[in-house]
Protein backbone atom coordinates (compact mmCIF):
# COMPACT_ATOMS: atom_id res chain seq x y z
CA UNK A 1 0.00 0.00 0.00
CA UNK A 2 1.28 3.45 -0.89
CA UNK A 3 0.35 6.51 1.11
CA UNK A 4 1.04 10.01 -0.16
CA UNK A 5 0.98 12.82 2.37
CA UNK A 6 0.85 16.43 1.25
CA UNK A 7 2.08 19.22 3.42
CA UNK A 8 -0.33 21.87 4.50
CA UNK A 9 1.06 25.01 3.03
CA UNK A 10 1.12 28.69 2.42
CA UNK A 11 2.76 29.07 -0.96
CA UNK A 12 5.16 31.91 -1.67
CA UNK A 13 2.82 33.39 -4.32
CA UNK A 14 0.22 34.43 -1.70
CA UNK A 15 -0.04 38.20 -1.31
CA UNK A 16 -0.95 39.41 2.18
CA UNK A 17 -2.08 42.88 3.22
CA UNK A 18 -1.04 44.33 6.58
CA UNK A 19 -2.08 42.71 9.85
CA UNK A 20 -3.48 39.46 8.45
CA UNK A 21 -3.98 36.59 10.90
CA UNK A 22 -3.72 33.00 9.64
CA UNK A 23 -4.36 30.04 11.94
CA UNK A 24 -2.59 26.91 10.70
CA UNK A 25 -3.15 24.40 9.23
CA UNK A 26 -4.30 25.97 5.96
CA UNK A 27 -3.77 25.65 2.21
CA UNK A 28 -3.28 29.03 0.57
CA UNK A 29 -1.87 29.46 -2.90
CA UNK A 30 -1.87 32.15 -5.55
CA UNK A 31 -4.43 34.30 -3.72
CA UNK A 32 -4.61 37.85 -2.35
CA UNK A 33 -5.67 38.40 1.27
CA UNK A 34 -6.62 41.96 2.22
CA UNK A 35 -5.40 43.91 5.24
CA UNK A 36 -6.84 43.11 8.64
CA UNK A 37 -8.36 39.81 7.51
CA UNK A 38 -8.50 36.56 9.48
CA UNK A 39 -8.14 33.07 7.99
CA UNK A 40 -9.14 30.22 10.31
CA UNK A 41 -7.75 26.68 10.45
CA UNK A 42 -8.46 24.03 7.82
CA UNK A 43 -9.30 26.65 5.18
CA UNK A 44 -8.30 26.25 1.55
CA UNK A 45 -8.08 29.33 -0.67
CA UNK A 46 -7.02 28.63 -4.23
CA UNK A 47 -5.25 30.73 -6.83
CA UNK A 48 -6.98 33.63 -8.56
CA UNK A 49 -8.98 34.38 -5.40
CA UNK A 50 -9.12 37.85 -3.88
CA UNK A 51 -10.25 38.36 -0.28
CA UNK A 52 -10.97 41.98 0.65
CA UNK A 53 -9.88 43.88 3.76
CA UNK A 54 -11.20 43.13 7.24
CA UNK A 55 -12.76 39.81 6.23
CA UNK A 56 -13.12 36.78 8.47
CA UNK A 57 -12.94 33.32 6.89
CA UNK A 58 -13.91 30.69 9.48
CA UNK A 59 -12.58 27.13 9.72
CA UNK A 60 -13.16 24.38 7.17
CA UNK A 61 -14.21 26.73 4.36
CA UNK A 62 -13.22 26.15 0.74
CA UNK A 63 -12.79 29.07 -1.64
CA UNK A 64 -12.09 27.83 -5.16
CA UNK A 65 -10.45 29.63 -8.05
CA UNK A 66 -12.19 32.64 -9.62
CA UNK A 67 -13.84 33.93 -6.43
CA UNK A 68 -13.66 37.58 -5.38
CA UNK A 69 -14.85 38.59 -1.91
CA UNK A 70 -15.31 42.27 -1.03
CA UNK A 71 -14.39 44.14 2.15
CA UNK A 72 -15.84 43.55 5.64
CA UNK A 73 -17.23 40.10 4.82
CA UNK A 74 -17.81 37.11 7.09
CA UNK A 75 -17.58 33.56 5.74
CA UNK A 76 -18.89 31.06 8.29
CA UNK A 77 -17.57 27.59 9.12
CA UNK A 78 -17.66 25.05 6.31
CA UNK A 79 -18.79 27.38 3.53
CA UNK A 80 -18.19 25.91 0.07
CA UNK A 81 -17.71 27.91 -3.11
CA UNK A 82 -18.23 26.12 -6.44
CA UNK A 83 -16.80 27.12 -9.84
CA UNK A 84 -17.69 24.06 -11.93
CA UNK A 85 -21.37 23.43 -12.70
CA UNK A 86 -20.76 20.04 -14.39
CA UNK A 87 -22.44 21.45 -17.50
CA UNK A 88 -21.36 18.46 -19.62
CA UNK A 89 -22.53 15.87 -17.10
CA UNK A 90 -19.27 15.62 -15.19
CA UNK A 91 -16.34 17.62 -13.87
CA UNK A 92 -14.64 20.06 -16.24
CA UNK A 93 -11.29 18.93 -14.83
CA UNK A 94 -8.46 21.20 -15.85
CA UNK A 95 -10.52 22.90 -18.58
CA UNK A 96 -10.76 26.32 -16.93
CA UNK A 97 -12.81 27.68 -19.83
CA UNK A 98 -15.76 25.82 -18.30
CA UNK A 99 -15.26 27.29 -14.83
CA UNK A 100 -17.38 30.27 -13.73
CA UNK A 101 -16.62 33.31 -11.56
CA UNK A 102 -18.20 34.31 -8.26
CA UNK A 103 -18.22 37.89 -6.95
CA UNK A 104 -19.24 38.71 -3.39
CA UNK A 105 -19.89 42.37 -2.56
CA UNK A 106 -18.92 44.33 0.55
CA UNK A 107 -20.42 43.67 3.99
CA UNK A 108 -21.74 40.23 3.07
CA UNK A 109 -22.13 37.55 5.75
CA UNK A 110 -22.44 33.91 4.75
CA UNK A 111 -23.64 31.45 7.39
CA UNK A 112 -22.02 28.12 8.20
CA UNK A 113 -22.32 25.28 5.68
CA UNK A 114 -23.75 27.47 2.93
CA UNK A 115 -22.92 26.56 -0.66
CA UNK A 116 -22.27 29.35 -3.15
CA UNK A 117 -22.49 28.47 -6.84
CA UNK A 118 -21.02 30.85 -9.45
CA UNK A 119 -23.07 34.00 -8.80
CA UNK A 120 -22.82 37.70 -8.05
CA UNK A 121 -23.95 38.85 -4.62
CA UNK A 122 -24.48 42.58 -4.03
CA UNK A 123 -23.41 44.55 -0.94
CA UNK A 124 -25.24 44.24 2.41
CA UNK A 125 -26.45 40.64 2.17
CA UNK A 126 -26.79 37.94 4.83
CA UNK A 127 -26.91 34.33 3.63
CA UNK A 128 -28.41 31.95 6.19
CA UNK A 129 -26.64 28.85 7.46
CA UNK A 130 -27.00 25.91 5.10
CA UNK A 131 -28.40 28.02 2.25
CA UNK A 132 -27.58 27.16 -1.35
CA UNK A 133 -27.15 30.25 -3.53
CA UNK A 134 -27.91 29.32 -7.13
CA UNK A 135 -28.74 32.74 -8.66
CA UNK A 136 -27.40 36.28 -8.51
CA UNK A 137 -28.52 38.34 -5.52
CA UNK A 138 -29.10 41.96 -6.54
CA UNK A 139 -31.12 43.22 -3.57
CA UNK A 140 -29.68 43.73 -0.05
CA UNK A 141 -31.31 41.58 2.61
CA UNK A 142 -31.49 38.19 4.28
CA UNK A 143 -31.61 35.04 2.14
CA UNK A 144 -32.32 31.49 3.37
CA UNK A 145 -33.02 27.99 2.08
CA UNK A 146 -32.27 25.76 -0.88
CA UNK A 147 -32.38 27.45 -3.27
CA UNK A 148 -31.73 30.64 -1.32
CA UNK A 149 -34.71 32.99 -1.40
CA UNK A 150 -35.28 36.50 -0.08
CA UNK A 151 -36.55 36.52 3.52
CA UNK A 152 -36.57 40.21 4.40
CA UNK A 153 -34.75 43.49 3.93
CA UNK A 154 -31.81 44.65 5.98
CA UNK A 155 -31.45 47.88 7.97
CA UNK A 156 -28.54 49.83 6.52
Amino acid sequence: MSLQLKEIQIRSDVVFGDHVTVVQPVNLYGCNIGSGSFIGPFVEIQQEVTIGSRCRIQSHSFICELVTIGDDCFIGHGVMFINDLFENGGPAGADKTKWKKTTIGNRVSIGSNATILPVNICDHVVIGAGAVVTKDIIKPGFYIGNPATFLRGINL
